[in-house]
């Protein structure tokens, strides 16, 4: 007779692997020991089975949305320090954390120099989307242009620009780095093929009367911004490199202790 609870679970572990159920295998121990000790009904016992299936598998969901959106590293706006850029608009980014931008096909531009925070916003906000069931996309201009030449040389331009249409949100960063080159009106049409249809986060470093020095085509230039600030929020990142007083501090540091 004692063998006949590890029988049954065995069974459990069978009809779980046949119905799909890999949360309820691994826990349904652990419930049912939870159930006897609190003399739950058969229905609250169930409930308590389906509940811890349900989170288990809206974890799997948010971890393999984590993965597919390939963020460098996962940012907050919890672990953002805004007194550092205080002429930042907190509360507007807050706002835009909450992904309204994302159902109205909207756009997000982060305009500042480098060291102020516009990577480290734009992955937050791309977190928090992955959170409210976004897909997301985190990609380097450079990297982007480099796939789109490769896509074009190859022939399979159109089926590339396809596969971005499942991303409800694609953050392109560090655009104003490089010159784009032969790039700039694959990247034009890459950002033409998401307009009104899916949502750009852009981060750069220079401002929109200087884009026309990596794009080298100032009527291209043109029309792209045209697009991308039709539907557009602008936030300014003006302030000193966090990069930079991170290391002027270590420094002092270390002439203080000489």
């Amino acid at each position: 007779m004692n063998d006949i609870p590890d029988v049954k679970e065995a069974v459990v572990e069978i009809y779980c692997k046949q119905l799909k159920l890999p949360g309820l295998k691994s826990a349904f121990r652990e419930l049912a020991r939870d159930a006897m000790m609190q003399n739950q009904t058969p229905v609250a016992f169930l409930a308590a089975c389906l509940g811890k299936e349900v989170e288990i598998r809206a974890e799997k969901r948010l971890n393999n949305r984590l993965k597919q959106a390939r963020f460098p590293r996962i940012k907050t706006l919890e672990s953002f320090d805004f007194l550092n850029i205080p002429k930042l608009p907190k509360t507007k980014i807050v706002s835009l954390a909450e992904c309204k931008f994302i159902k109205a096909r909207e756009n997000i531009i982060c305009v500042g120099q480098s060291g102020t925070g516009k990577s480290h916003i734009s992955i937050a906000i791309g977190v928090a989307a992955i959170q409210q069931g976004y897909r997301v996309r985190f990609i380097k201009v450079c990297d982007l242009i480099q796939e789109l030449l490769k896509a074009e040389n190859e022939y399979r331009l159109a089926r590339y620009l396809k596969t971005w249409d499942k991303f409800d949100l694609v953050i392109a960063d560090e655009l104003g780095y490089i010159n784009l080159g032969a790039g700039s009106p694959l990247l034009f049409q890459f950002c033409s093929e998401r307009y009104e249809r899916g949502s750009l986060i852009i981060t750069t470093n220079l401002d929109f009367a200087r884009w026309g020095e990596v794009f080298g085509d100032n009527v291209l230039t043109v029309a792209l911004l045209d697009r991308l600030t039709h539907h557009a929020h602008v936030i300014p990142f003006v302030g000193e490199s966090y990069r930079f007083k991170e290391s002027k501090k270590q420094k002092d540091v270390v002439a203080q202790a000489n």
